[in-house]
């Protein structure tokens, strides 16, 4: 940790924030190369003498009444404001904090987790293992932080694990003097104004980053401080009055990996809608000509890019039927834009996979939480493409008033930090990008976790009648299982085949969010058989219920390998908690999406090698599935790195027009 990393941050100007730097090639490369070695080598020499010292204040803490905690809050927070984050003072705060816990949740912090909130009030990303209580962590950092005066933003992934960890922790805040907001969806402009004026704010990264966009149309470009308060004099409606944030201060983001590196290939946009009326009749011929169409003749689907592309053959054909409608369809991009797009509508987005239709809307699900994202929409076109083809009201049209990716919006801030269960993986893009080192916190208890080898078959319906065999067998040996599907539409047809086997269990997908925590809450008693997308993989744990740790814990089983391997490390992740018991395993099949899309050639091969559909040698099975999981991180590694770029050019290009974002 360097001596700046430790700097305390002076709120400056009107709406604190960071200017963003731009580096030059050859030093992003040198970075992604060496930073977070470096970083990481230099941060594990000082946490030894800092636990230390954090120890032996909390023996001193001990025996002190209410009124002396008290007392000791008010002093750092006069200290810490005075004199910043020396190791010192941090110590202090962290000690109180913690006997502050102990007292008020009856949860005192681990030593690990005194690591791992050092790691985040240096602005780094601390990586700890599933179960190892990272909200409990979290309040290390967020709280001195507070007590030094800088407000702090703790994000996470969803409004549930927003409010939870906001109710859950509220005590230790409130016992140091601490307010805490909380931001979710549907709350008001005022109430959202109220909660990020306290020191603590609980938000999903959604809410958060559109409320910033929401604050940059208000403010314009880059107001002086004198300028807003000298409006606040004259005009009721001042700008001040109308923001919600108070800047960008300090980020603490729980899954960091997922909210900066997989929800960051697309960006978030603030739009004006317009009339859909006139545009159904346009959609619907679109995919009419679509499905006039001949597969690898007229087009080919290129599943990995999901996208698809017109043949020479295809566009000739439009050419001759496309003219006679008229209008727009005389235009040759256009309408070859279109029919592009409502051959991506058709072949590549699929329903109960992709998203849901819930009281006659089209509303997406998010591919690696697993939940729906109602108030999204896919961009040009497609979203009502969809629509139309689900015989859904079409929404208008939306244009854009506002634009961010989550990139720039993240490294403005003046102080950003995370954590997560998987981020070795993807350290390099998060120093490249962000400047964030990645510190791994080894776990409070050694890992007791069996790896069993994984199977592939040739066929689908192999793969399926092997998981059923194998939560068979757990059931009857009363072990709890969970097990992971991509989709909802795997996760029901999984539930048909044990229904049909005469096997009990819960289903956990988009459909039942509403029920996540009392299933998973009960995903760990004896016999109990979970079948959840990925939403059962982030933010909740899975307590093993009476006896199971004897029988061998909890057994967790992925039916298809992720586009990340940090997915597929946070689903199995969920056994084995705090040096629990547990196993897990793939198994998996040449003809999921995920293989055909990026190893077809090696999925033919294995699908050739074994006649009838069964098991696929061990070794070409996973050559088959490594290589599609390093073609598919490559792809969106890449379509990050696009989306920054376009962004950059974007905001160069508008700032010389004098536009916002």
């Amino acid at each position: 940790m360097s001596d700046a990393a430790l700097e305390l941050t002076v709120p400056r100007g009107a709406y604190p924030e960071r200017i963003e730097p731009r580096p030059g090639w050859l030093d992003r490369a040198a970075a992604e190369a060496a930073g977070p070695v470096l970083r990481r080598l230099r941060a594990r020499r000082r946490f030894r003498r800092f636990v230390a010292a954090v120890n032996v204040r909390g023996s001193a803490l001990a025996g002190a009444d209410g009124a002396a905690l008290r007392s000791e809050s008010e002093d750092l927070r006069v200290a810490l404001r005075r004199a910043g984050f020396g190791d010192g003072l941090v110590a202090r705060a962290f000690a109180l904090v913690r006997e502050v816990a102990g007292r008020e949740l009856g949860q005192r912090h681990f030593d690990v987790q005194l690591v791992g909130g050092r790691i985040l009030l240096a602005g780094m990303v601390a990586e700890m293992a599933t179960g190892e209580g990272k909200t409990l962590t979290a309040t290390l950092a967020a709280a001195t932080a507070a007590l030094a005066g800088i407000p702090v933003h703790v994000v996470t992934v969803n409004d549930y694990l927003a409010q939870r960890d906001a109710e859950w922790m509220r005590p230790i805040y409130a016992a140091l003097g601490l307010r805490v907001g909380l931001v979710v969806h549907g709350l008001e402009p005022a109430a959202r104004r109220a909660a990020y004026g306290c020191d603590i704010t609980y938000c999903t990264n959604k809410e958060l980053a559109f409320d910033y966009l929401r604050d940059r149309i208000v403010l314009g470009r880059d107001p002086s401080r004198i300028h807003l308060q000298l409006e606040r004099l004259y005009a009721d409606e001042a700008r001040a009055r109308r923001l919600v944030l108070r800047g960008l201060h300090y980020a603490i983001v729980d899954e960091a990996d997922s909210v900066l590196v997989d929800e960051a290939r697309t960006p978030l946009i603030i739009s004006g809608g317009n009339d859909a009326a006139p545009e159904r009749k346009i959609y619907e011929t679109a995919l009419g000509l679509a499905d006039g169409l001949a597969a690898d003749v007229d087009f080919q689907v290129e599943a990995g890019e999901r996208s698809a592309r017109l043949t020479d053959r295809g566009r000739a054909r439009l050419d001759e039927i496309a003219p006679r409608l008229g209008g727009l369809w005389t235009g040759r991009l256009r309408r070859e834009e279109l029919v592009r797009q409502a051959l991506t509508a058709r072949h590549l987005f699929h329903r109960d996979q992709h998203y849901l239709v819930v009281d006659g809307k089209v509303q997406i699900v998010d591919e690696y939480t697993g939940r729906l994202m109602p108030d999204r929409a896919w961009e040009h076109g497609l979203h009502q493409l969809i629509e139309a083809k689900e015989a859904c009201p079409v929404t208008g049209q939306r244009s854009s008033l506002a634009r961010i990716s989550y990139q720039r919006f993240f490294r403005r801030y003046l102080r950003l930090a995370g954590m997560t269960g998987t981020a070795r993986e993807v350290a390099g893009e998060l120093w490249a990008v962000y400047r964030l080192a990645v510190a791994s916190v080894p776990p409070n208890r050694p890992l007791r976790r069996r790896r069993h080898a994984d199977h592939a078959y040739a066929t689908a319906q192999a793969k399926w009648g092997s998981v059923v065999e194998r939560i068979a067998a757990m059931y009857r040996s009363e072990r709890p299982v969970l097990v992971g599907t991509r989709s909802v539409g795997a996760s029901e047809h999984l539930s048909g085949l044990l229904a049909a086997a005469g096997l009990p269990h819960r289903v956990l997908n988009a459909r039942q969010d509403q029920e996540e925590a009392a299933i998973i809450a009960e995903a760990g008693q004896a016999g109990r058989i979970t079948v959840a997308t990925n939403m059962a993989g982030r933010g909740t744990d899975i307590v093993l219920g009476p006896g199971v740790a004897a029988r061998g814990g909890l057994h967790v089983i992925a039916t298809e390998r992720h586009d990340a391997r940090r997915i597929d490390r946070q689903l199995f992740g969920r056994a084995g908690r705090q040096g629990d018991p547990g196993s897990y395993q793939a198994i998996v099949s040449m003809e999921d999406e995920l293989v055909v899309a990026h190893a077809g050639f090696w999925a033919r091969l294995a699908r050739g090698a074994v006649p009838g559909g069964g098991r696929v040698p061990r070794w070409l099975g996973g050559w088959a599935v490594r290589r599609a999981q390093r073609r598919a991180e490559r792809l969106h590694a890449r379509m990050r790195r696009d989306l920054v770029k376009m962004d950059e050019q974007l905001e160069s290009s508008l700032a010389f027009s004098g536009r916002l974002e």
